[in-house]
């Protein structure tokens, strides 16, 4: 079976979730939709188990930060088609006054880890996942280092200093 073409799986998406599902890109031909994420578990379930389609495989599953949006998180799933050899980015974009979305450790296991890193990063919070906690970072962490909530440079570093630069 040949690569299924992005207008192909656009037309497939806008026929069974018309108005929920908006083209952002095709950037090196990876097609890149936004889903309004009340509909994103179906449209997941639907990606994996349609016949034509069959994205078994949930290559990445991670998270975004633009502060200056009205929505600034955004939730990204990459997917892979094994046997078209087909490839699609999805993206979810949430409030931060409601950081909710339905896991996709229903759909596919080794989602488990990769909702685990996006709630410990980014806050992200998986509605139904098995075992929601930290996974890289220390327990009784309070902040997302992810968030573009802070400043790059800490301003008390001593080792900046223009006097140990001769200046």
């Amino acid at each position: 079976m040949g690569k299924i073409a992005n207008e192909e799986l656009l037309k497939r998406l806008d026929e069974n979730f018309a108005g929920k599902v908006t083209q952002t890109g095709a950037d090196f031909g990876l097609l890149t939709v936004e889903i309004d994420p009340s509909v994103i578990t179906e449209v997941l379930t639907f990606l994996k188990t349609d016949a034509a389609l069959k994205f078994i495989f949930l290559t990445d599953l991670t998270a975004i930060h633009y502060p200056e949006l009205e929505k600034p998180i955004g939730v990204i799933y990459h997917l892979h088609s094994l046997t078209t050899n087909t490839r699609i980015r999805l993206k979810v974009f949430l409030s931060l006054d409601n950081l909710h979305i339905p896991t996709a450790s229903t759909i596919w296991d080794g989602a488990n880890w990769m909702e685990r890193e996006t709630y410990d990063f980014f806050g992200v919070i998986f509605d139904g996942h098995p075992d929601l906690r930290r996974i890289l970072n220390v327990d009784d962490m309070t902040v997302f280092p992810m968030r573009k909530e802070y400043p790059l440079e800490d301003p008390n570093r001593v080792d900046k200093k223009d006097y140990f630069f001769g200046r």
